[in-house]
């Protein structure tokens, strides 16, 4: 769908797990996509949070650091759909019995520090929507807390977001936040990278892009 949508780069994102993106990797490449690594990660408030390696390596380490610091509960596929894990050709490879969109032990205010310590870098996640956004959760974007960008599910969005809470409209990143793939949009949203390079330092060039600290 990607593909079909003219898509350069993308990032798969599930919920409290990377355990996917071996597989997407292996597909995306196939399909001359450069694949990012990533997870929507629920803070202990409840705030969902985008989480993106510029390695896999990296992701699969934090993986099994948020596996032994969430919250489980046994998963009701009947309510909640089963969880699977897939390989590159989509085959079913595994399963995860615990329940993935409940909440981590990581906190709002230790995120960041968090993730940069394996590699990554994050920002809150569709925070011009009420569900599990940081601002429908606490009321405010906290100014203590220095995120370098802010994702917004609609572009419509941006002039209100940031003369309501004064922010470079530049720090706010559009996203689909795809559930299912006929959400996932044309390309209509972009970073300016060099696309000459190879897919390594692209993805290098854009993590450097994303962890240009705000002033």
């Amino acid at each position: 769908m990607a593909k079909l949508c003219e898509l350069d780069i993308i990032a798969l994102t599930d919920h409290n797990t990377c355990k996917n993106c071996p597989a997407f990797f292996e597909a995306a490449e196939k399909y001359g996509i450069i694949p990012i690594a990533g997870m929507e990660l629920t803070t202990s408030e409840d705030i969902h949070v985008v989480c993106l390696f510029e390695h896999l390596s990296d992701a699969m380490s934090f993986d099994e650091y948020i596996e032994a610091n969430r919250i489980k509960f046994r998963n009701k596929p009947e309510i909640f759909g089963r969880q699977q894990i897939l390989d590159g050709e989509d085959k079913l490879i595994g399963e995860i019995d615990d329940l993935l969109i409940n909440a981590s032990s990581v906190s709002i205010d230790d995120v960041t520090e968090v993730v940069e310590s394996f590699g990554g870098i994050c920002y809150p996640a569709h925070i011009d929507r009420d569900s599990n956004g940081i601002i429908a959760i606490l009321g405010t974007l906290p100014q203590h807390i220095k995120f370098n960008y802010y994702e917004l599910h609609s572009k419509s969005s941006i002039m209100s977001y940031s003369e309501s809470f004064r922010i470079d409209p530049s720090r706010f990143i559009v996203s689909s936040d795809a559930h299912y793939l006929t959400d996932i949009r044309d390309k209509e949203n972009y970073f300016y990278l060099d696309k000459d390079l190879d897919a390594d330092s692209i993805r290098r060039c854009l993590f450097e892009l994303l962890r240009r600290k705000r002033e």
